[in-house]
């Protein structure tokens, strides 16, 4: 807990908003995208779809192959509880949904579904992409495949499996977007960065969740960042978007929302 809280401090006193940032591709993003204050339609879908689940009190044994929770003591979990504490947040929702909608990618892929909270923000942001999904619970993935069903999202393919063996074991052609919310490790993490590469086009859009959560999540963070393929990435603290635009000239940028 210490080292988020360090952490945040040091990304407050470094980061910026729009009037810091001379990248056009980045400034478009940040003014027309992350700041965007409209109050699309489809948000009220995505209340609708998480207060579903937070008044469901049904317990569920979840089987967790990922860094752990800091939360949750038992694998004994209520539905509810995993949407109120585990769960994207509305407003992380309402970000990707924009993040979608601004980009509209036509093949997504989503590491670690949960119950589907950030796949509805995918799902509605496009209506006409492809979404993979991968979760490693299938507890967890029949509840939201059950919501998917219920909110009539049909754009969406889920996948019960472990994510390493997943990865490696399936060929896949591109993505436009990737969503990497799975297994908060640096080795993981590194691991899923380096199998999905041969998946990226010049406008391939990667999320990286919880890019702080840990030392060890940081050490992946800059590793990325590093990397010669990347070449533009923007830290929202808890998001790290990676661009690998080939007439870019690599920058890295650190945003506050």
């Amino acid at each position: 807990m210490l080292q988020i809280i360090k952490s945040y401090f040091n990304f407050l006193k470094n980061s910026t908003n729009e009037h810091g940032v001379h990248s056009p591709f980045v400034f478009n993003l940040v003014t027309r995208c992350f700041y965007d204050k409209t109050n699309h339609p489809e948000y009220l879908t995505l209340k609708e779809y998480r207060n579903s689940l937070l008044q469901n009190n049904n317990t569920i044994e979840v089987t967790d192959f990922g860094a752990g929770s800091r939360v949750f003591k038992s694998n004994q979990r209520k539905i509810s509880a995993i949407a109120k504490n585990a769960g994207i947040s509305k407003k992380r929702a309402r970000l990707l949904f924009r993040i979608v909608r601004y980009f509209q990618p036509s093949a997504i892929l989503e590491i670690g579904t949960s119950l589907g909270l950030a796949t509805s923000a995918l799902s509605t942001g496009n209506q006409k992409a492809v979404i993979t999904t991968l979760e490693g619970c299938t507890e967890t993935s029949r509840v939201a495949q059950n919501q998917f069903e219920n909110f009539r999202f049909n754009n969406i393919k889920s996948e019960v499996a472990e994510f390493s063996v997943y990865l490696r074991n399936t060929s896949f052609s591109t993505f436009d977007l990737i969503y990497f919310d799975g297994n908060h490790s640096k080795k993981a993490t590194l691991e899923y960065f380096e199998t999905l590469l041969p998946t990226i086009t010049n406008e391939s859009v990667w999320i990286f969740d919880d890019i702080h959560w840990s030392q060890d999540m940081e050490e992946a963070w800059k590793t990325i960042k590093n990397h010669p393929k990347v070449k533009v990435t923007i830290d929202t603290f808890q998001w790290g978007l990676v661009f690998f635009r080939r007439e870019q000239e690599k920058e890295h940028f650190i945003i506050r929302l």
